[in-house]
């Protein structure tokens, strides 16, 4: 009896796994992304009706420039006008008005009108897939030729013993530019890299794993993921302000100290935390079958560094190229009027295009290095590979660019921000614990939806503008939104490569599962959500700029 019950006992699961199983369940039940926004699309629709037969509105305070009556001159013996005018101030006058806002339907004539008439123009209106586009033909061919995996490999063997914690989860953080890479790369590399320092190999896994995922929406770089949220967050914002446009570089700062200070604190939580309480590895925790990692022959490890030191060259190069663009005097790509290269100028609007022609120059001089990469037609096929693989998110972002317009449409964006805005204005809670509260949402909807895209294509129609009636920056917001999109990623049962996470921890522990990954990243999760919202409430009360031109208060 005592030997069933205890069998009985060991059988129960931990109170920990119901927990993950009720998530993975719960998640399992999520539809397909485009499936959510077309049950979206149709619940605005439907709502627009009800709201338009309840008589919802709302009525705002909106500043308009006062009008300036302009009367043309003709001088004596022409016919064309002249302009005696003094000049226009700087700051123009405005006045104060009373607006009703009322809901729109989209099943009234108007309303359907809209529907059918403006489907191609809404996404050829969306900026977001040209970003995805012009973003990835430089990432997919520097991927596609091998050189991330490359320079990942090469950082890892040359990295200081004592720094190898550090500068795994720092390349796991850079690696979002091309995630796969991340993943499928430094995940087995980190463990192979703790193994053969007598570290244990399951630290070496959760180290990359969460430099790769946990903050995996911050970079010392640009990546396309910023292109595209900017360009959703430039769409809902002009609801509020028509004015009001972001580039790409508007959490820049922000970005580049948040990669850093997430790898300092989960460098500390591997060293100090995981790595005590794994204790020290027996290899006879493996399976006798384990696969073997794929150890470059001396003429792979040739080619691989030629490429990389064509791959130096091709960059140099670009670089080159574009600083003789940028920073002679009377440079294109300055401003024409002021000269200024970093405020409004060519070069700051165009710089995810040329981030993007840097990773196309680069890939091409390790393609050819390597011999990854040889001939035109090789490089054209990479791109279109590249291309190929963006086939769904292409998908998604019609249904996307069709919500927002249908949101946008129906009033019902700006019905609900600016109810919620007074609401909170009466509440007065102030705006830092607003923004507190929405990282921790954002953190919850991560583990149902672990996606940085679709969430924010959800979330910015409704939290940029009421945030923004509430004097909070569209860049302030999506700094926030950065802090909660991460820490989940690496316990939702829901992320797309826990499978093979599993696989690579089965090599090193064949009793590892699914419960043993999520306990090593339980304390990653926690830690990082903690110390990242206070570095970021001491980033907002200082005051320091999110970017360049991106002051924390509007």
């Amino acid at each position: 009896m005592n030997a069933k019950a205890a069998a009985e006992k060991h059988a129960k699961p931990s109170a920990m796994q119901r927990v993950l199983d009720g998530i993975e369940r719960a998640g399992n039940k999520v539809p397909h992304p485009a499936l959510i926004f077309l049950a979206l699309i149709v619940i605005v629709i439907v709502l627009s009706q009800i709201l338009s037969w309840a008589g919802t509105s709302v009525t705002t305070e909106v500043a308009e420039p006062a009008t300036v009556q302009v009367a043309p001159q003709y001088p004596q013996g022409t016919s064309v006008p002249g302009n005696d005018a003094p000049p226009a101030p700087a700051v123009p006058d405005f006045k104060i008005h009373h607006e009703t806002i009322t809901a729109e339907s989209l099943l009234t004539g108007d309303g359907i009108r809209f529907i059918f008439t403006t489907a191609v123009q809404n996404f050829n209106d969306f900026g977001v897939v040209a970003v995805i586009l012009v973003a990835m033909i430089g990432v997919g061919v520097a991927e596609e030729a091998g050189l991330i995996a490359a320079l990942i490999r090469k950082m890892v063997k040359v990295a200081p013993k004592g720094l190898i914690t550090f500068i795994i989860v720092l390349l796991g953080g850079i690696s979002s530019v091309a995630s796969d890479a991340g993943y499928l790369v430094l995940i087995p590399l980190g463990a192979a890299a703790f193994a053969s320092l007598g570290r244990h190999p399951l630290a070496g896994i959760a180290a990359a794993y969460a430099g790769v995922s946990a903050a995996f929406f911050v970079n010392i770089l640009i990546t396309p993921a910023d292109g595209i949220i900017t360009e959703v967050t430039n769409e809902t914002v002009a609801l509020v302000a028509p004015d009001v446009h972001l580039n790409v570089t508007h959490n820049f700062f922000f970005s580049i100290a948040a990669t850093l200070f997430c790898a300092l604190v989960m460098t500390v939580i591997t060293e100090r935390l995981l790595e005590p309480r794994l204790g020290k590895y027996d290899p006879a925790e493996a399976p006798s079958d384990a696969p073997v990692d794929h150890q470059p022959t001396e003429e792979e490890m040739a080619l691989e560094s030629r490429g990389l030191r064509w791959s130096v060259y091709y960059l140099l190069v670009a670089v080159a190229i574009v600083s003789a663009l940028t920073f002679i005097p009377g440079a294109p790509l300055r401003n024409p009027d002021t000269g200024e290269i970093f405020g409004s100028s060519p070069f700051m609007s165009s710089l995810l295009f040329i981030i993007s022609m840097l990773f196309l120059a680069a890939g091409l001089g390790y393609g050819r290095g390597a011999k990854s990469l040889t001939g035109s037609t090789n490089v054209i096929n990479a791109i279109v590979k590249t291309f190929n693989g963006l086939g769904g998110l292409i998908f998604l972002m019609l249904l996307i660019a069709q919500f927002i317009a249908y949101f946008n449409y129906t009033n019902i964006s700006t019905l609900a921000a600016t109810g919620l805005a007074d609401l909170l204005e009466r509440a007065d809670i102030g705006a830092l614990p607003l923004l507190i509260g929405f990282i921790l949402l954002v953190f919850v909807i991560d583990l149902i939806m672990p996606g940085v895209i679709p969430k924010w294509a959800i979330l910015a129609p409704i939290f940029v503008p009421l945030f923004y009636r509430l004097g909070i920056a569209p860049q302030t917001v999506i700094a926030a939104y950065r802090v909660g999109d991460g820490p989940a990623n690496v316990i939702t049962p829901l992320m797309v490569y826990l499978p093979f996470i599993v696989l690579v921890c089965q090599r090193y522990r064949k009793k590892a599962g699914i419960g043993t990954v999520v306990s090593m990243m339980l304390p990653y999760t926690g830690i990082v959500l903690v110390t990242w919202t206070l570095f970021y409430v001491a980033w907002y009360a200082i005051g320091i700029p999110w970017g360049p031109d991106a002051p924390v208060h509007r």
